[in-house]
C-alpha cells in the first residue's frame, strides 16, 4: 500500500475535494484498491460519503486506542446512486479528534508519531492506495499521517495568502524523517485556477521560488466542485465532462507516472 498526504496549512484550498476525488479516479479510473483516510475534525470527507457518525470508531480512537483493530473502524462506501461500484473504502472523522490530538500529547506510554503507521500494518495488503485528507495544522494526527505517508501533494489556491506556511510545512516534513526517512513531496498544484493575471503571475513564482516541484496539471475553477459537494457525489460521478473532472484524472496520472518512476529505479 503507498500512502499519500494531502496536505497544505492554509484552509480553503481545495483539501478535501482534490483528496476525494484523487482517491475516486485512483479506484475508478486506475482499479485500485484504496482506503480514504479522514484526518480532519471536520469530518467533510465523512460527511460527504455518509460515513460521519459518533456511534463507531474512527481515526481518533485508531490514534488513542493501543491495540485496536483498524479494519473496525474503516466503512465501505457508495459513490453515487447511479455509479458503478469501486473499491473506495473510509476512515472516518468527527470532532473527538479534537480531544484525540491533546490524549496523544499526555499518553507517553506508546511511541505518539508511529500510532497511525502501525495501526495501517494489518490492512497495508488490501489496499494499493492510502490517501490522506489532513487538516491545516500541525496537530499530533497530521504529524502521525506524515509520518505513515510515502508521498505528500499540496495543493495551493492562488491568491494573496496563497504562499503562507508553505515553508512550514517543508521544514515539518523534514522533520518526520526522523521517523519516516522515505517521504517525498511529490510536487504542490494549483487549485480553483482562473485566467487571469493575478494566477499566471502566481504559477510564475511557484514555479521559481516555492522549493518544491509545481505539478504540470492545474485543477479549473468551475461551479461544478461546489455542486458535487452538495450532491455528494465525486466529480467523475456528478459532472464527468467539467474541467474540474478532466484535471482530477490527469493530476491522478501525472502523480502515478511520478510513482512509478521511483518505483522502477
Amino acid at each position: 500500500m503507498r500512502t499519500l498526504s494531502i496536505i497544505n496549512l492554509k484552509g480553503g484550498v481545495a483539501k478535501t475535494i482534490s483528496a476525494i476525488n484523487i482517491a475516486y479516479t485512483l479506484a475508478s479510473v486506475h482499479g485500485k484498491r484504496v482506503l480514504l483516510i479522514d484526518n480532519d475534525k471536520q469530518g467533510n470527507t465523512s460527511k460527504f460519503f455518509g460515513v460521519h457518525g459518533y456511534d463507531r470508531a474512527g481515526i481518533s480512537e485508531v490514534l488513542t486506542v493501543k491495540g485496536i483493530d483498524v479494519k473496525t473502524a474503516i466503512q465501505s462506501v457508495t459513490s453515487g446512486k447511479d455509479s458503478a461500484p469501486v473499491a473506495l473504502d473510509v476512515l472516518p472523522a468527527n470532532m473527538t479528534l479534537l480531544r484525540a490530538n491533546k490524549e496523544i500529547l499526555l499518553d507517553c506510554s506508546w511511541v505518539q508519531q508511529t500510532r497511525l503507521r502501525k495501526a495501517l500494518l494489518p490492512v497495508a495488503e488490501a489496499y494499493d492506495y492510502c490517501v490522506i485528507d489532513n487538516a491545516p495544522d500541525l496537530n499530533m494526527s497530521v504529524i502521525n499521517a506524515l509520518v505513515a505517508s510515502d508521498d505528500v501533494l499540496i495543493p495551493i489556491k492562488i491568491d494573496k495568502f496563497a504562499f503562507d506556511g508553505l515553508d512550514q510545512l517543508l521544514e515539518q516534513v523534514e522533520e518526520v524523517r526522523d521517523f519516516n526517512a522515505g517521504i517525498t513531496v511529490q510536487g504542490c498544484f494549483a487549485t480553483m485556477v482562473q485566467q487571469n493575471n493575478v494566477n499566471t503571475q502566481g504559477l510564475s513564482w511557484l514555479q521559481q521560488h516555492a522549493g518544491v516541484a509545481l505539478m504540470k496539471t492545474a485543477i479549473r475553477k468551475t461551479v461544478r466542485v461546489d455542486e458535487s459537494t452538495f450532491a455528494g457525489e465525486p466529480l467523475a460521478v456528478y459532472a464527468g465532462g467539467s474541467t474540474a473532472a478532466k484535471d482530477y484524472k490527469a493530476l491522478t496520472e501525472e502523480y502515478l507516472r511520478k510513482v512509478d518512476t521511483i518505483l522502477s529505479r
